[in-house]
């Protein structure tokens, strides 16, 4: 209620409301000062309003006190339950968790206000989820209210917590929230087999490598926590099998080592273990996390090919061995209960195998074919050996066979063939080290003899040391050699082996006579150096050569670029001549005409010789002798050519020779005569156009015209 001093209470003072809210949410009544709200205020939309009032005289309209301003607070009430802006809520908390193990914290808000009585202090609850969880009243922090909650037995639990405002309290505004709460897995159980004893059945042919059974203990947790590996235990038998995990079942894979034989062994027993990879030392205490179990294998009895005694067979043979000649044998058998014959025969690859021979029977290998070693050194053959009782059942084995060298090839040198010795040589002096090879496989120890030939014994031109290390020496014995008198030189020498027999060589090396320098580096070895001046090099001759091809190349070039360039000056000046040929439409040559037509002709004879000017200099004023008054139609003429060779006279920019008065010679009075019609003599009449009547229609509209009109001189202009 507003009240002014001034208001006697006889209705002269009228009061008036401005601000937040006036006319909307607040009136006042303009003669009492009474502030009524006209709809419902909402604290928690707007908690106060500024309003401004004034009293005013009613006849005068004047303010009778200044303006003031007040403030209107909304007194909150409890309409706002808590809310959980945040629900519902996913947590999680590890399995065997102690009581009070910390799982979540919710938060409920309420819109009342916080400073005006209980409507906004929430208070929490747990509604459902008792008793494995409880909740603090104030803080909203949930925490596990059991021991030992086992994932195993109850992995999902869903709790409804409650929040309601006024402290709890009889008529507080309540909201509620789900939480679900899951317990996660901890390796707290250990792997254990369904059974103590697992039964397998493996064939004897199985595979080494090969899967032959599987084995799984169960393990109840989950993840990492129930990867399980498994192991063998020493002992009997176990070391012919493996075991490995798989990682997607967790089953232990058991694998072959080593190839079963029934005959052998029928059975095997061995222990496997399965234990957790992952351990939680808080669960030691109830347990060792692995378990133990019995695996039986039974070997099956299957009927199988042949086994040979041997995994591969090598044999010998000297070369040249008469055909037929037995060099070795082959042993396969039937180890299967009823033992069965066996039949050999050779797996053929290629033509090789044509060489050697088998006994079906007894294994036997025999050479077929003689066997050249130089040829082939070694053959690789496949026998194969099948069961009578059963021919699809076969295996197989690989005979290498050697063929064993006799000396049946004589050493020779080694390349090179050709070496060469200086001019200036001296006697003892070594050129060459020459070495031997044989084609035959030489034994261990094999040695090369060297020597010259009786023939070559007795010529005093080179000697052949042998240093006894299958190298020998060829030496000179002469000062000096000369390319003049001899430029070859062919040295015999003889080489021996010592396998048995003996077999020995005369090769012949060639020796070619240089011209050395000083330090016996060779300079030239051909014949045609001889004849060379002394001191000229090769280098130097090639350089020569080099000169006089460039020099060659110069000249050519230089005559190409004349004819080239004189080709080209012949075709600019006929271009010159084509482009400087203008056409006009009028007689004369024209002012631009200046070079390309000659317009003597049209000159003055007589004038020409008595002003002999140059072209190109400005000419006086020429005054010349007409022959004959100008007619008056030619004064317009006369008159445009004057006043043209006026300004070309008077304009600095234009050409010195190009000079109008030229054409003052044309018309009456020139040796050329007129060249137009106009002020002509002769008329249209003089001229007769009957003939082109006899020219044919196409020129029919022509006749028709010159023939018929008739010439008037006054319409010529």
């Amino acid at each position: 209620k507003l009240h002014s001093d001034l208001d006697k209470g006889v209705g002269t003072v009228k009061y008036t409301l401005s601000g937040d809210g006036a006319g909307t949410v607040f009136t006042i009544d303009e003669t009492t000062g009474d502030i009524h709200a006209i709809r419902s205020l909402d604290r928690e939309e707007k908690p106060f309003y500024t309003l401004r009032a004034q009293a005013v005289d009613v006849d005068t309209k004047k303010p009778l006190e200044p303006e003031s301003e007040f403030i209107i607070k909304v007194q909150d009430i409890n309409d706002n339950e808590p809310k959980f802006l945040d629900g519902p809520y996913v947590a999680s908390v590890p399995e065997m968790s102690p009581v009070g193990a910390y799982v979540l914290q919710v938060k409920a808000t309420d819109a009342d206000d916080p400073t005006y009585g209980n409507s906004a202090r929430v208070v929490y609850s747990i509604l459902q989820g008792q008793p494995y969880f409880s909740i603090d009243p104030k803080t909203g922090v949930i925490r596990t209210a059991l021991p030992n909650m086992d994932r195993e037995v109850k992995e999902q639990y869903q709790v409804l917590i409650q929040a309601k405002d006024m402290g709890g309290q009889l008529g507080g505004l309540a909201g509620t929230t789900t939480v679900n709460i899951t317990l996660t897995d901890v390796n707290d159980n250990p792997p254990r087999f369904p059974k103590s004893i697992f039964h397998l059945k493996v064939p004897e042919t199985s595979h080494v490598g090969s899967a032959i059974g599987r084995i799984r203990a169960v393990d109840p947790d989950f993840g990492k926590n129930a990867e399980i590996e498994y192991n063998i235990v020493p002992g009997d038998g176990g070391n012919l099998f493996d075991i490995t995990t798989d990682e997607y079942t967790q089953e232990g894979v058991i694998k072959l080592k080593k190839p079963l034989d029934f005959e052998t062994k029928k059975a095997y027993t061995f222990k496997v273990e399965a234990s957790n990879l992952h351990l939680d030392h808080r669960f030691h205490s109830v347990g060792p996390f692995k378990d133990t179990a019995t695996v039986k294998i039974n070997v099956l009895d299957m009927d199988e090919p042949p086994v040979f005694s041997k995994p591969m067979y090598t044999m010998e043979v000297y070369e040249d061995t008469p055909v037929g000649t037995i060099i070795g044998a082959v042993t396969a058998q039937d180890l299967d209960a009823g033992s069965s014959s066996v039949r050999y025969f050779m797996d053929w690859k290629n033509d090789v195998d044509s060489y050697f021979t088998i006994d079906a029977t007894e294994g036997t290998i025999a050479t077929n074919e003689l066997l050249d070693r130089e040829s082939t050194a070694q053959y690789n053959l496949s026998i194969i050996a099948s069961k009578v009782s059963n021919p699809l059942l076969t295996s197989k084995v690989n005979v290498i066979i050697n063929v064993l060298d006799v000396n049946e090839f004589p050493p020779e040198i080694s390349v090179p063939y050709e070496t060469s010795v200086c001019e200036n040589a001296k006697p003892g002096q070594v050129i060459q080290i020459i070495t031997a090879t044989d084609k035959d496989l030489s034994p261990a120890g094999q040695r090369f003899s060297f020597k010259l030939s009786s023939e070559a014994s007795n010529k005093p031109n080179f000697t052949v040391h042998d240093y006894r290390n299958n190298t020998a020496g060829i030496e000179t014995q002469r000062n000096g050699y000369s390319r003049r008198q001899q430029e070859l030189y062919f040295l015999p020498v003889v080489i021996e082996d010592s396998s048995y027999p003996v077999q020995s060589s005369t090769n012949t090396l060639t020796i070619r006579v240089c011209r050395c320098d000083s330090d016996g580096t060779i300079q030239s070895c051909n014949v045609e150096a001889i004849f060379l001046p002394v001191g000229l090099s090769t280098g130097a001759l090639i350089a020569i050569l080099l000169c006089i091809v460039i020099l060659l190349v110069i000249v050519v070039l230089y005559v190409a670029l004349r004819r080239q360039k004189k080709k080209d000056t012949l075709m600019t000046s006929k271009e010159d001549i084509r482009d400087n040929v203008i056409h006009y439409d009028d007689e004369g040559g024209g002012e631009e005409d200046t070079q390309a037509f000659d317009i003597g002709a049209l000159r003055n004879p007589k004038v020409i010789e008595d002003n002999k000017i140059r072209r190109d200099i400005k000419p006086d004023t020429l005054r010349f002798t007409r022959h004959r008054p100008p007619a008056e139609d030619n004064t317009d003429i006369r008159d445009f050519i004057n006043q043209r060779l006026q300004e070309n006279d008077v304009d600095p920019s234009a050409p010195p020779y190009d000079s109008l008065a030229t054409y003052a010679y044309e018309g009456n009075g020139s040796v050329a005569e007129s060249l137009s019609s106009i002020d002509s003599l002769t008329t249209e009449a003089d001229q007769d156009y009957d003939y082109l009547s006899d020219w044919g229609p196409r020129f029919k509209i022509l006749a028709d015209m010159f023939g018929e009109e008739s010439y008037n001189p006054d319409k010529v202009t």
